[in-house]
């Protein structure tokens, strides 16, 4: 009994840590969304600097945290599903009534998310592909191994396609001539993909504006923006959410795995993953963020090398876990995972505050290279706060919330001393 009341204590920690690792990770990305045209994540040609330091800075981000921190948040969130369904079943209740019901009440936190905070909202997306994931939750995980990673082959093939076109069509306008009917439809559709000028001045004076301007525009003109994202990140999502389910039936999110193992599958992936995102991120540095190559770059080629070195992390971060699991600084990584809801919403809300008119108003006037200095101190509040909370009370306050909400009664929260 020893044994097992240990092994429950390792895979606690182990998926709470992983997930501490994630929501703090997330933000090195998350930072530009939050302080710049949307446009800026894919090229800092479009805007937030070329100089030396924001290229490096690109490049670094690019390379290494680039949906890989969100890729790692997804396979999270596909093995805390398979988490909540064990022991649904385990109490006689209803799985597919639970799930459903934490689901609903996910997609209306996204939706306010995404309408009230910021527009990168992820909860909504989780939310209705965790509707589908539900249905694979009986799955062995050979086979969900083998549908995550053909649904992961298609959606890349037909990205691939998409993005790949237009460099035909930029073929066809070059054969043309400048002012023929085909340039000016390539012309046309550019501008449609990258934001010119006007644009990034627009969305500029959009987000130093008022709180209530910034609501209006979302209601009136991207009303629109969850559903479509939505579509665009299935075939991504819905494979990640069946590695984690896989994963945490094979022990492998849990820390069941041999350490050797783990820096095989580690440093084995996480390498071929290098291997084949280096050189697309040099090919958009010497063609100078070419709207074409960027475009594919960031969107299409670089699909692979997103799920390898994830999976790659998880392994190594794994690996860390059990090797730090009496570290002080890992509980409180943990300890900030356990609240990562509450920490991603309220990151959300600081950083608005910081870069948004209704706040500090700093959007679009930071190079990237600096923006990266604000990322420690939301990371030192997750550590902070979080542990301390926790030694009080069950819940961070928004797991309370979505907790009582689901399950339609106000749950426990004091610790009983």
């Amino acid at each position: 009994m020893l044994v097992n009341a240990t092994t429950a204590q390792t895979r606690h920690i182990t998926l709470d840590a992983l997930r501490g690792f994630a929501v703090m990770g997330i933000l090195l990305m998350n930072i530009i969304g939050f302080s710049m045209p949307e446009m800026a994540y894919f090229s800092p040609a479009v805007f937030g600097g070329t100089d030396t330091p924001d290229i490096i800075a690109w490049l670094l981000s690019f390379v290494f945290v680039d949906g890989k921190m969100r890729g790692l948040f997804t396979i999270l969130f596909g093995a805390s599903m398979m988490l909540v369904i064990e022991r649904a079943e385990a109490k006689g209740e209803s799985a597919a009534k639970v799930h459903y019901s934490r689901m609903l009440w996910l997609a209306l936190f996204g939706l306010a998310h995404y309408f009230l905070i910021w527009w990168g909202d992820i909860l909504f997306i989780y939310a209705m592909i965790g509707c589908l994931a539900f249905f694979m939750a009986h799955w062995d995980g050979r086979k969900l191994i083998r549908g995550a990673v053909l649904i992961y082959v298609s959606g890349f093939v037909a990205y691939v396609l998409f993005t790949g076109s237009l460099f035909y069509l930029q073929y066809l306008a070059a054969a043309a001539g400048p002012g023929s009917a085909m340039d000016i439809e390539y012309q046309e559709t550019i501008k449609e993909i990258v934001t010119g000028a006007v644009g990034i001045a627009e969305d500029i004076a959009i987000h130093q504006g008022s709180y209530g301007s910034i609501l209006i525009d979302k209601i009136t003109e991207l009303w629109w923006a969850p559903l479509v994202t939505l579509l665009m990140t299935v075939t991504e999502t819905l494979p990640f959410m069946m590695i984690g389910m896989a994963f945490y039936k094979s022990g492998f999110m849990t820390g069941e795995w041999e350490a050797a193992r783990y820096k095989k599958f580690g440093l084995g992936f996480t390498a071929l993953g290098l291997v084949l995102i280096i050189p697309i991120a040099v090919l958009m540095i010497v063609t100078n963020f070419d709207p074409l190559i960027t475009l594919n770059g960031s969107i299409a080629w670089s699909i692979p090398s997103r799920l390898l070195m994830t999976i790659g992390y998880a392994a190594l971060l794994i690996l860390l876990i059990k090797a730090l699991s009496h570290s002080a600084l890992l509980h409180r990584i943990a300890a900030a995972g356990r609240a990562a809801f509450s920490n991603y919403l309220g990151t959300s809300i600081l950083m608005t505050f910081i870069f948004y008119g209704w706040g500090l108003g700093l959007y679009g006037q930071v190079d990237r290279a600096e923006l990266y200095l604000f990322v420690p101190s939301a990371w030192i509040i997750m550590l902070l706060w979080s542990k301390p909370w926790l030694m009080r009370f069950r819940y961070g306050p928004l797991e309370w919330l979505w907790r009582s909400l689901a399950r339609k009664e106000l749950q426990s929260m004091k610790i009983a001393n």
